[in-house]
């Protein structure tokens, strides 16, 4: 994220907006907390030009820490005008006690009023964290009251929260999900929608326009890169991985795009004889038909141990609104409890081929 900000000042954007997950957070802890905001707004400190603060579920995620913001910034969903364009900055953690995105009445008002008053507005830019959309609990979050007070207008939406890049169309606008910007990352590049980016934006009479910069790709005028110095989150628990790759086929022809996913085996202790399944890594399947595991970062394989490989082939992945697309495959394939594939992962590099039949 520092490196981010060292990059903007190159940039000189009119300002600049965040989408949620500022901090660690997910702690009580006051002094937890205020060094880690602390930290945050050194980095926030050294732009060149406004930083717009969005909430996201480790900003808010009880009690202290919303205490902790509202001491801080004030009000978690705003509005304001920018040469005659609507910015509304959204909360999707409210009430923050909620574990599911959700958008309370108060701001589903405040939402309906600001586009009351700024019914001339030449376009809108909704900012949220959670792209709430994708989320189980559509019906009842609150976002389709959003969508409905937005209908008619000419809007674009940014959210964040997956850590992976996916462009959605509804009501035929732009939603866009972005990646990361130092968040975490198996970093897998382009086809996994997986790297660190911060999104421009140049408005237009008829529009944005969208350009995703990767910040392995932002230099100045020296060529030198931009180093800082983040200590960064450290994962604890993880097991050692070995190199895990192979080949995926259907009936002889490499099954290119398709998705493999192990998933870890072990022995159920709620259900004798049954068995319980982990997600544990992916890979997309290359036109050649071969595939490198991930599991905690890019390429690294898997943990040792016995596995359920579930294939599935959905082109593309996810439709407009965010449903997975019909699989292709035989559904016994899909599933980890459906497939009969297996792969035993020892503590050495692992080649494994998988011949699907129809």
């Amino acid at each position: 994220f520092s490196m981010a900000v060292e990059q903007l000042n190159l940039m000189q954007p009119a300002f600049v907006v965040a989408v949620g997950d500022l901090i660690e957070g997910y702690t009580k802890d006051q002094a937890t907390l205020g060094a880690q905001w602390k930290e945050f707004q050194g980095f926030v400190h050294k732009l060149q030009m406004p930083f717009f603060y969005v909430p996201g579920n480790h900003d808010l995620a009880n009690a202290v820490e919303a205490k902790e913001w509202e001491g801080r910034f004030g009000r978690r969903f705003y509005h304001f005008l920018y040469r005659d364009v609507l910015f509304l900055a959204l909360n999707s953690d409210d009430p923050h006690e909620d574990k599911d995105a959700r958008i309370s009445k108060e701001q589903i008002d405040f939402v309906q009023k600001t586009l009351k008053e700024n019914a001339k507005a030449r376009w809108t830019v909704v900012f949220l964290h959670k792209p709430m959309w994708v989320f189980n609990n559509l019906e009842k979050s609150g976002w389709l009251d959003v969508e409905k007070a937005l209908e008619g207008r000419n809007y674009t939406v940014f959210a964040g929260h997956v850590h992976r890049y996916r462009k959605f169309v509804r009501q035929g606008m732009n939603y866009y999900q972005l990646a990361t910007t130092g968040g975490g990352s198996k970093m897998r590049g382009l086809q996994y929608g997986e790297f660190d980016h911060v999104v421009w934006v140049t408005m237009r009479k008829d529009g944005p326009v969208i350009a995703n910069l990767m910040l392995d790709g932002i230099y100045s005028e020296d060529l030198k890169k931009t180093y800082t110095a983040e200590d960064g989150v450290v994962r604890r628990g993880l097991k050692s991985t070995y190199p895990v790759h192979g080949k995926v086929s259907m009936d002889g022809t490499p099954l290119a795009g398709a998705h493999v996913i192990f998933y870890f085996m072990e022995d159920d202790p709620k259900k004798e004889g049954a068995k319980k399944y982990s997600y544990t890594g992916d890979a997309f399947v290359e036109p050649d038909g071969s595939f490198i595991l991930s599991t905690y970062q890019a390429n690294d394989g898997a943990p040792v141990g016995e596995y359920a490989v579930a294939i599935e082939l959905r082109d593309p992945y996810y439709d407009g609104n965010g449903n997975l697309s019909p699989n292709r495959l035989p559904e016994r394939y899909a599933t980890a409890k459906s497939t009969d594939l297996r792969a035993k992962v020892k503590a050495e590099p692992n080649d494994f081929s998988f011949n699907l039949s129809k």
